[in-house]
């Protein structure tokens, strides 16, 4: 169990309200009319990923994929594994890949790449969060939420040790 504790906080309630909001109306306006699938990646995105969806107009399916590259570190082990993937095929379709951070873009481009190879009719990326380091691979992310420092951060969604999800902001871990 972690001795940390959330410290100061980076992104407020309503912040994060008023961002998602603005991602899922310019999404909206990008897939109008197009048959959108939405990948949430478990476990972090999962309340940021239910959050954009209901603030789509457009209809869309939802589906998720579980990955592991931390364990239980702060830090990535730089191996990317998928630990549960879709239930449904991603040919020809338009996908939308939800994360909540993109702090190496390892994860992300080893993500994007795995999905590419399954054919789908467009790819694109929509984070949460984004760190300095994400920028250094040029990952072409289309839709980023906040760019933040290279700090551990927890909360809506976020976790150290699987503690702090439930958090309603995004919190430095002091």
């Amino acid at each position: 169990m972690s001795t940390r504790e959330p410290g100061d906080v980076l992104v407020s309630r309503d912040q994060l309200t008023a961002r998602v909001s603005e991602m899922a109306a310019e999404i909206s306006a990008d897939y109008a009319g197009r048959d959108l699938l939405v990948i949430g990646i478990l476990k972090g995105a999962v309340f940021f990923t239910a959050d954009l969806v209901r603030e789509l107009s457009i209809p869309c399916e939802i589906d998720f994929m579980a990955v592991s590259s931390y364990g239980s570190a702060t830090q990535s082990s730089g191996v990317v594994r998928i630990t549960k993937d879709l239930d449904v095929a991603v040919e020809g379709r338009d996908v939308l890949l939800v994360e909540d951070v993109i702090d190496s873009g390892r994860t992300l481009r080893y993500l994007m790449r795995n999905l590419a190879a399954r054919e789908p009719a467009s790819l694109e990326a929509c984070a949460l969060l984004s760190k300095p380091a994400a920028d250094r691979l040029d990952l072409n992310t289309r839709y980023v939420g906040f760019r933040l420092p290279d700090v551990f951060v927890v909360g809506y969604g976020l976790d150290a040790g699987e503690r702090y999800r439930e958090l309603p902001y995004i919190s430095v871990l002091s």
